[in-house]
């Protein structure tokens, strides 16, 4: 733990937090915290953010490309069209 560090409440109501302890937790702009009142003071604690925003299956499934036009192929046809591929790429049996 570090020892404490001096910062300013600005006009705007905000608390500087150091670079130092921004790089050590890995806190970027955006960071949000849970604001608690405690007997010595206050306690900041980070709150965990999401790695990717929610989203519905639809909406994941549309920003997919694709350029396929036809008939749906088996099972079969697709394990013949990849052998032929890894022969073509590495001309392998």
């Amino acid at each position: 733990m570090q020892s404490a560090q001096v910062t300013h409440l600005s006009s705007k109501g905000q608390i500087v937090i150091p670079k130092s302890i921004r790089r050590t937790h890995q806190w970027t702009s955006g960071q949000q915290f849970r604001v608690e009142e405690t007997p010595d003071g206050i306690l900041l604690r980070p709150l965990k953010l999401a790695l990717f925003p929610k989203t519905t299956l639809e909406q994941a499934a549309g920003c997919l490309k694709h350029s396929y036009v036809g008939e749906a192929k088996t099972l079969e046809e697709m394990e013949a069209a990849i052998r032929q591929g890894i022969e073509a790429q590495y001309g392998r049996g």
